[in-house]
């Protein structure tokens, strides 16, 4: 994908994604609809029944998904790399407890637009600092692989948090 595809990409808004009830054909085709001109991420009609079978997203209403269940899969879509599919239903059962599902969207998809916007607008910068592609692409593993670790430490004491205050 060209980075400037990329760097322009944005999530849809809470608003902008269908509430009329999707079957789950459609859903997986809205959402790697979502992404066809963005990052390279996408979702099968498996993966959707296997995060209901594990209750990680609700079930279907007579087999339709409504923006509720569409904005958390696009949330699970992209953060199934990073984060264990079991820490993700926690997340999303405590988010659930204590916020609507449009602000907690909603600041996802901000937070997310506003980050993708920023790393690769001033990537060129990053760039010049750099020696050459290889130190540049190490130095973006590297700091994958830190943030990742310290993204789990942290779900991890939310988790214990969240258990003494609920």
């Amino acid at each position: 994908m060209e980075k400037e595809k990329i760097s322009e990409f944005n999530l849809p808004t809470y608003r902008e994604i269908p509430n009329v009830g999707l079957y789950l054909d459609q859903v997986s085709k809205y959402i790697n609809e979502c992404f066809a001109e963005g990052p390279d991420f996408s979702i099968t009609n498996s993966m959707i029944s296997n995060y209901v079978k594990h209750h990680i997203i609700a079930n279907p209403v007579k087999k339709l998904y409504y923006r509720d269940q569409i904005a958390q899969l696009i949330f699970i879509t992209l953060s199934k790399g990073a984060v264990p599919l079991e820490s993700l239903k926690d997340l999303l059962d405590r988010q659930a407890a204590i916020c609507e599902a449009e602000k907690a969207y909603s600041y996802f998809a901000d937070t997310f637009n506003k980050r993708l916007h920023d790393i690769f607008h001033n990537e060129a910068e990053d760039y010049i600092r750099e020696e050459n592609d290889r130190k540049h692409v190490v130095n973006n593993i590297v700091s994958t692989v830190v943030h990742q670790i310290y993204l789990n430490a942290r779900i991890g004491e939310f988790m214990t948090e969240s258990e003494n205050t609920i």
